[in-house]
C-alpha cells in the first residue's frame, strides 16, 4: 500500500517535471489581483497540508479521520471557507473545472473512506491528486 503511494507521488512529480522545464513554462498564465493571488496560494498550501494529513490518517488505518479532513478541507463542503465563489470569476474555465473536479473527488474520497476499506480509499484519493496535477500542469498564477 505504501509502495503505491510512493509510486503516485513519483509519477506526479515526473508528470509535472516533464510538463514544466526551467525557462520553458508554457502553462497558461492567470493574472490575479495581488490579494486574490495570495488567497489562492494560501488555499493551495492548505490543500497540500490536508492531503498530507489524509495520508497520515490512512497509514494509521484511521479512515474516518481521513474522511473528515477530506470533506471539511477539500470536499464540496469546503467551498465556502475557501472563498470559491469570489475566486472562480478570476479563473479560466479549464482551471475552474479542474478545481471543481478536485473538490468533487475529495467528497467522493470521503464517502469511500467512510466505508472502511483502505485500498479503495487510496484509489479514490488518486482522483483528488490527479485533479491537482492537471491544474498545476496547465496553469500558473501571477
Amino acid at each position: 500500500m505504501k509502495k503505491g503511494i510512493i509510486s503516485l507521488v513519483v509519477f506526479s512529480w515526473l508528470l509535472i517535471g516533464s510538463t514544466v522545464k526551467a525557462g520553458d513554462d508554457s502553462r497558461q498564465l492567470v493574472d490575479l489581483p495581488e490579494m486574490m493571488q495570495q488567497h489562492m496560494m494560501s488555499n493551495m498550501r492548505d490543500h497540500l497540508v490536508a492531503i498530507n494529513e489524509i495520508l497520515t490518517y490512512l497509514s494509521n488505518d484511521e479512515l474516518d479521520k481521513a474522511a473528515e479532513v477530506a470533506e471539511s478541507r477539500l470536499g464540496m463542503s469546503s467551498l465556502k471557507s475557501h472563498g470559491a465563489s469570489h475566486m472562480a470569476k478570476f479563473m479560466p474555465k479549464g482551471m475552474r473545472q479542474a478545481g471543481t473536479s478536485m473538490h468533487k473527488a475529495a467528497s467522493r474520497f470521503a464517502l469511500k473512506a467512510q466505508e472502511g476499506e483502505a485500498l479503495p480509499a487510496y484509489k479514490a484519493l488518486t482522483e483528488v491528486t490527479s485533479a491537482c496535477v492537471v491544474c498545476h500542469a496547465g496553469y500558473r498564477i501571477r
